[in-house]
């Protein structure tokens, strides 16, 4: 168990305002594991406050003193990788090897490039007889998810303090114990008091708190569409600076030259990852009409391998999904794929014995690029297979849905691949199975939303360009 009963606030752990608490059980024992308070408006408004009043020394800093403490809360980090892949298990349900290398391996990672772009970052240039300083936007209202809740958070902190911004912190009530490991790294780093925030608590009382606060320069928020729509238009009132990242209904499209049995597996393997709670997961695959009974029976095979288990067994691929109320939710869409007449290749509706919110790998067939299963996003491990006749219909159907936030392609010339994946309605495509670049831009189009996460790009998202227009004889 890991119990706190304080706010990070100001540099100091604080009791919070109200008496409330959020228990974190896991899903896979439906043990609890964790408790932490539940915040309040009035803990908004101290944390708000605070981050104003550390803003004017912090952003004066340079880049490589914010990088030299940066590399110091890595190098803490560091040292309780293995904690934070349990932990985040525990919380979520992402089975242990992989919590190893994406839920600890990925932040650990690109906090240590952060640190050193704050100190290798040119945040002056000159252009003729203008001077362009990149300035930090300010106060910055952190927003995170449960399903990588120390990835998300790092997308946005380690960026926004690398910039010069200080931070108020909400990470996802449901999963916030990593957050907290966080702040005592940052806090035995040597960060200055004010400078990072954290407050617990639910969308409707603190997360609202926090986007409608006038002194928030900025909001960085990752999850729902329909979340994300109402934080535009709240920010909208105050013309609050936002970046949203939202949900996703990729497509992996395999061209009719494309090596099917690597791509299906792929597909497989990036649609199931974490339970299928991921926002950029390859949900929907697009194979050639005449190559349909080839890729079913791949497919079948592949998802045979996903059996539900302990997450953490290093022997499982399958953990349980985070919630009952999240369960529900992807055999409800199970249900509805049966209903309208899709092929059900593998999973389905079957209980899995034992406690812990399990659902089966589920696999459908034929599936009309219409129906719910193509066009909603489950989060859940759910993989829809949908037959195109030519390559015009493949992009109209991998482009046919509201979302735009990453996809695949496949196809033995790679030109060919590249230049189908040049037309596609989305921010981040793979191209024959190539692994992730935590450096490359993230972040979708449409109602996978705006703005970017990572490397530079995620560095830029939090600064603003000044020009100082000199004499020209300056």
């Amino acid at each position: 168990m890991m119990n706190y009963d304080s706010f990070y606030i100001g540099g100091a752990w604080v009791p919070p305002e109200g008496k409330g608490e959020f228990v974190i059980a896991s899903p896979s024992s439906l043990e609890p594991v964790g408790r932490v308070p539940a915040g309040s408006p009035a803990d908004v408004a101290r944390a708000v406050s605070a981050a104003r009043g550390a803003f004017a020394a912090w952003s004066a800093t340079t880049g490589p003193e914010r990088g030299a403490i940066l590399a110091r809360a890595a190098e803490l980090l560091e040292g309780r990788r293995e904690d934070i892949a349990q932990l985040i298990t525990s919380e979520v349900g992402m089975p242990i090897r992989m919590s190893r290398a994406i839920q600890a391996g990925l932040p650990l990672e690109a906090w240590k490039r952060y640190a050193e772009r704050a100190k290798t970052h040119a945040f002056e240039t000159r252009l003729a007889n203008s001077r362009i300083l990149q300035v930090p936007v300010g106060v910055v209202a952190c927003i995170t998810p449960w399903n990588y809740p120390l990835h998300q958070v790092t997308a946005k902190v380690a960026a926004a303090l690398a910039a010069g911004c200080t931070v108020v912190l909400k990470p996802s009530e449901v999963a916030p114990l990593s957050a907290f490991l966080l702040a005592e790294a940052l806090d035995q780093a040597g960060l200055p008091a004010g400078v990072f925030n954290l407050v617990v608590g639910d969308g409707e009382s603190v997360g609202e708190a926090l986007v409608t606060n006038p002194e928030v320069d900025m909001i960085s928020f990752t999850g729902s569409t329909a979340v994300g729509k109402r934080i535009a238009r709240l920010a909208a009132e105050n013309l609050t600076r936002v970046s949203l990242e939202l949900g996703g209904k990729s497509a992996a499209v395999v061209l009719e030259d494309g090596d099917l049995e690597r791509a299906v597996k792929n597909t497989i393997n990036a649609c199931f990852l974490n339970g299928g709670q991921t926002c950029s997961a390859l949900t929907r695959l697009l194979v050639p009409e005449n190559r349909y009974e080839e890729a079913r029976a791949i497919a079948a095979k592949a998802a045979s391998r996903f059996v539900p288990g302990d997450p953490l067994d290093d022997q499982t691929r399958l953990g349980p999904l985070v919630s009952e109320r999240q369960k529900n939710r992807v055999l409800d869409y199970i249900g509805k794929g049966i209903d309208c007449g899709a092929e059900l290749v593998a999973g389905g509706l079957e209980p899995v014995d034992g406690p812990g919110h399990f659902v089966r790998a589920t696999v459908f067939g034929r599936v009309n690029p219409a129906s719910a299963i193509a066009q909603e996003e489950i989060f859940g491990p759910v993989l829809s297979i949908i037959c195109y006749r030519d390559e015009d219909e493949a992009l109209a159907i991998a482009n046919g849905t509201k979302y735009g936030l990453a996809g695949a392609v496949w196809s033995q010339d790679e030109a060919r691949a590249q230049g189908f994946a040049a037309r596609m309605e989305t921010g981040q495509i793979d191209i024959n199975g190539a692994p992730f670049n935590l450096d490359a831009p993230f972040g979708g189009f449409r109602h996978s939303g705006y703005g970017r996460e990572n490397g530079p790009y995620g560095l830029s998202e939090f600064l603003e360009e000044r020009a100082l227009q000199l004499p020209q004889d300056a």
